[in-house]
């Protein structure tokens, strides 16, 4: 049976509040909570009343400022709120959840959330349209339970958990447009000067999150969260058709968080310069054997074969391939392995992480949980919908906020500890003997990675697909070769059966995983790993030949040299 959650989405404009202050939040919050109990009590006279009403209003302010070749293409700054309502009609047992999770979207047009009148029409009109949904869904919910085997786990669909009254830290957006003009313009001339590369992309955000929640079991909270990001990428085209792509980013708190313009430029000259090598480089052939996953992607690694097999909604889903559920304390990892999800960090080992928050989207607080300790799995991300085992939320019920997805259990920060690691270098001499006791020509080193994909469900094969952007063959004498064109895959019990040792290289690996309940911001810190055994395949390539056509970028005719050009910027 498919498993979603209705929730109902509006679309606040802007009214010309910047952020909230503590005042505000405190005014916000008392008109939200007066009517969301107005509207509950009142529908108590229903036949079928709800059970748990929330409202949770966000607030993005944004400014972003993308360019290429030295020059802006787009500069913009707006705000955005949304209204979620997650009504529940019917029971903790069985609600009307269960079946559909998409939401309703109305447009609110001009609406101001610290006018009190105006705000409390809007969610007076939002709640009568939700409750509707709701009432309709629950008779689908019934209909299908009838037509039904019974289920496997019956342990309901929904769990209560203790009142929250929570006010975080207020948060301005910082005056940044003219400085990030100015990055962009900076971090984007060198690509001009460079015949080999295609395209290339500069862009910098800064954004603050304002949350105000509140629900039917009296919790009320209020957060305010800053988020800055500059990504850079770069594409070229090999004589193959392939199309090669460099990206690096840098993920802070605040402005004066990102690194100084110095290390930036330095990256983006090693971008170009291994687009330039990948061009030339050989494709890998399909091939089994030894390989370490540098610390960057390891994580990415973890993220995908590991973190969304431990999320509870998918566990209790009889579609899901289940992967972990029936695994609670057996060993899944070495003995020396530990790894945690803990969203109230933002930073570890001097590293800003980015799947951090206060409370979740359904008003409980973000815990620590261990999943795996000494090797050994211990639990799982809940969310409010309960499994057995399992009957209380860890606060990891998360969804995008602007979206109107419905909350399902979702990782946060992702943290691998490996105790008594080995050095990098000690790592590579391990794969080396690897290769050697195999009788193999070379192993592989994924150096860096641009993201990748789970395959959870039962109606597919149980698998992975993690897509590196550098890959060296390290040959059994000490030699290493840059190589394209690989894609790491397999299944995940019989990879992580293979890992071997970590070592005491930490990195990490902030980005956006989108799943069902949208995109959300996450983190994932782990070492360098060597694994016995893994597979990779020839990825997707495109066919087309290298442009006929000039590129119309104008390029000086006399070279210029990258420190002159970032010379020229800075005076």
């Amino acid at each position: 049976m498919k498993r979603m959650m209705i929730c109902v989405v509006f679309l606040l404009a802007w009214s010309g509040l910047s952020f909230a202050d503590e005042h505000d939040s405190e005014r916000i919050l008392g008109n939200m909570q007066d009517e969301l109990m107005r509207n509950f009590d009142v529908l108590q006279d229903e036949d079928k009343p709800p059970f748990y009403m929330s409202y949770e209003i966000v607030e993005d302010d944004v400014v972003q400022v993308s360019g290429s070749y030295g020059e802006t293409l787009r500069d913009a700054d707006f705000l955005n709120r949304v209204l979620t309502i997650d009504l529940r009609v019917g029971s903790p047992e069985l609600d009307n959840t269960r079946v559909d999770r998409t939401p309703q979207r109305v447009n609110f047009g001009a609406i101001s959330v610290d006018a009190e009148q105006p705000l409390k029409v809007a969610l007076w009109n939002a709640t009568n349209d939700s409750f509707r949904s709701a009432l309709s869904q629950l008779t689908r919910v019934e209909s299908e339970v009838q037509a039904s085997v019974e289920e496997e786990d019956k342990t309901g669909d929904f769990t209560s958990m203790p009142t929250a009254d929570y006010r975080g830290r207020s948060v301005r957006l910082a005056d940044v447009g003219e400085s990030f003009r100015e990055k962009v313009k900076r971090y984007g001339l060198p690509f001009k000067y460079e015949e080999h590369i295609q395209s290339n992309s500069v862009l910098i955000i800064g954004e603050v999150e304002t949350r105000w929640y509140v629900n039917s079991e009296g919790t009320k909270i209020a957060t305010s969260e800053a988020y800055y990001r500059i990504s850079i990428s770069a594409t070229a085209k090999a004589e193959d058709g392939m199309e090669l792509r460099r990206y690096v980013s840098y993920e802070a708190l605040s402005p004066e968080g990102f690194p100084d313009d110095d290390k930036v430029m330095t990256d983006v000259r090693a971008m170009i310069e291994e687009l330039d090598a990948l061009r030339n480089a050989p494709i890998v052939e399909p091939y089994t054997g030894p390989a370490i996953l540098g610390a960057r992607a390891a994580g990415v690694f973890f993220h995908e074969i590991l973190g969304h097999r431990l999320e509870g909604h998918r566990l209790k889903s009889v579609t899901d391939g289940q992967t972990f559920k029936a695994k609670l304390g057996e060993r899944i990892l070495p003995e020396n392995f530990t790894m945690y999800f803990d969203p109230n960090i933002r930073e570890h080992r001097g590293l800003t992480l980015w799947g951090f928050y206060d409370y979740d989207n359904q008003g409980v607080k973000g815990q620590k949980v261990t999943v795996i300790e000494n090797g050994v799995l211990k639990g799982f991300l809940m969310s409010r919908q309960p499994m057995e085992g399992f009957l209380e939320s860890n606060g990891h019920g998360r969804r995008q906020s602007i979206s109107g997805y419905g909350s399902v259990s979702r990782q946060s920060n992702l943290i691998l500890e490996v105790e008594n690691p080995v050095s990098a270098e000690e790592l590579k001499e391990m794969l080396l003997d690897r290769v050697r006791d195999q009788g193999r020509e070379f192993g592989l080193y994924f150096g860096d990675i641009q993201g990748g994909f789970a395959i959870t469900g039962r109606s597919m094969p149980n698998a992975y697909n993690v897509q590196p952007l550098i890959v060296y063959r390290l040959f059994a004498d000490g030699r290493q070769e840059l190589v394209r064109g690989v894609d790491l895959i397999g299944t995940p019990l019989t990879t992580m059966s293979r890992i071997e040792a970590g070592a005491s290289d930490y990195d990490t690996f902030n980005g956006y995983c989108g799943a069902e309940s949208g995109r959300i911001p996450v983190s994932a810190v782990s070492p360098s790993i060597l694994i016995s055994q893994v597979e990779v395949q020839k990825t997707m390539t495109s066919r087309d030949k290298p442009p006929i056509l000039p590129t119309p970028v104008e390029r000086d005719d006399d070279e210029v040299s990258f420190n002159q050009q970032r010379n020229n910027l800075s005076e």
